[in-house]
């Protein structure tokens, strides 16, 4: 007979979980008969003392089989998969995804809303009129055959166990740490049914991870969880220290994704795309190394194949395939207004986690997981880090509802801006792929 008071004091001693206690824990805590506080102090016992990397792969797959595993091999043989640890402005998912489908790779996402500084995919489509996130199984398991591309709102039977832990970690201080963050993570790709996914793990300032050791460690943490699961995983581990592409709020972050996708997109949203995109093509086997893949992905946003794919996900959710065709149609804010460079010089650093913060001031985001949303509002850089500007120069455009928002952010985000008098080393937007 198992005793959880017996469990914590084992973590808390320092002493490995076993597979049927760590099995018994999640089972008992998703049915109610864990209650609250004896998990919050597991928690903070697995934040103080950490799990190897058998018992996370042990807690992740107990999180999955929570609900319901979804297995898509009926209705095809392989699917792929992408998820990113979070970042201000990464619209990665909206041009990634349909370059995948366009190469034969049928794509089956559940992502999350945004909550914190950075936005979430979901509400990003959501800021076309009439898409529909929220689809039934049966909705979800033929978009994967037809169109062979499906992004959809998490649905509530896919591992309940992380939704229950995750917000205890929120309120009690257990969100650091690596092993829970993986399982977190990881748990709800496994229960998705995906056999290859590719993580793009960031770190930075406008990540959740904020150095690269931190953000080594959760990917190899990652990726040891996908062999134990006998699932193909890939890390790319990129960097974050300023917001992917130039735009920064929902229906403006389409509006950029739609340009990538015909060919005039931002090069490092297009590159970094690329380098996940090849990826996924290798794991799936289509082609043997990341040159020739990439060379398969460029071919697909050249002819035009990854935009049709696009166009074809949104009709079949219902979404307006005319505002995409015409993207001034998309949700535009009535107050736009520059913030101009207080000197001239060259931006050395730009703070991405106060740009999101700034874009949730704006109403383009939540604090709370009920607040609603205004999809047009947000931020468009027009300086990245490493421009010259003059004084006077607009460093980035506020997008506003009203001008009073305007007022109200200027000055924390003229802060978020660093310019001095010699250009900054050049950022690499890749640091290193984990296969």
């Amino acid at each position: 007979m198992m005793r959880m008071v017996e469990i914590i004091a084992a973590k808390r001693d320092g002493r490995a979980l076993t597979t049927a206690e760590i099995e018994w824990v999640v089972q008992g805590y998703a049915a109610g008969e864990i209650p609250d506080y004896q998990m919050a102090a597991l928690a903070m016992a697995i934040v103080l003392r950490g799990m190897d990397d058998r018992e996370t792969a042990d807690l992740t797959m107990a999180i999955a089989r929570s609900g319901d595993m979804l297995d898509l091999h009926d209705v095809a043989p392989l699917t792929v998969d992408k998820h990113s640890t979070g970042g201000v402005g990464d619209k990665t998912t909206l041009v990634l995804a349909p370059m995948v489908a366009a190469v034969g790779l049928p794509v089956a996402k559940m992502s999350g809303r945004g909550l914190g500084f950075s936005g979430g995919t979901i509400d990003k489509l959501e800021s076309i009129p009439g898409f529909r996130a929220n689809l039934s199984a049966e909705e979800f398991r033929r978009a994967v055959r037809e169109p062979g591309l499906v992004v959809a709102a998490q649905s509530g039977d896919l591992a309940p166990a992380d939704k229950k832990l995750y917000a205890l970690r929120d309120v009690t201080a257990t969100v650091e740490s690596i092993p829970l963050i993986a399982a977190s993570v990881m748990s709800k790709k496994l229960a998705a049914g995906a056999d290859c996914i590719v993580l793009d793990v960031k770190y930075g300032r406008g990540a959740f991870m904020h150095t690269l050791d931190d953000a080594r460690q959760l990917a190899r943490t990652m990726v040891a969880i996908g062999r134990h699961a006998g699932r193909k995983v890939t890390a790319v581990i990129s960097s974050m220290q300023q917001p992917l592409g130039f735009a920064i709020g929902n229906a403006l972050e389409v509006r950029e994704a739609v340009a990538a996708l015909c060919g005039s997109g931002p090069s490092d949203l297009v590159e970094l795309c690329l380098v996940l995109g090849s990826e996924l093509v290798c794991m799936a086997g289509l082609r043997d190394d990341p040159d020739t893949a990439r060379a398969l992905l460029v071919e697909a946003l050249s002819s035009g194949a990854a935009w049709e794919k696009f166009r074809a996900m949104v009709a079949n959710q219902d979404g307006d395939v005319t505002t995409l065709d015409h993207p001034d149609r998309l949700p535009n804010a009535p107050v736009q207004v520059d913030l101009a460079a207080p000197r001239a010089g060259f931006v050395t650093a730009i703070d991405g986690q106060t740009l999101g913060f700034v874009v949730n001031a704006l109403g383009g985001g939540r604090v709370r997981k009920e607040d609603t949303i205004d999809h047009s509002v947000g931020l468009v850089l027009r300086a990245k880090v490493g421009a010259r500007v003059a004084a006077g120069d607009p460093l980035v455009t506020i997008h506003a509802a009203r001008q009073s928002d305007v007022d109200a952010v200027a000055e924390r985000l003229a802060n978020a801006y660093t310019i001095h008098d010699t250009p900054p080393p050049s950022l690499p937007l890749v640091e290193e792929i984990i296969r």
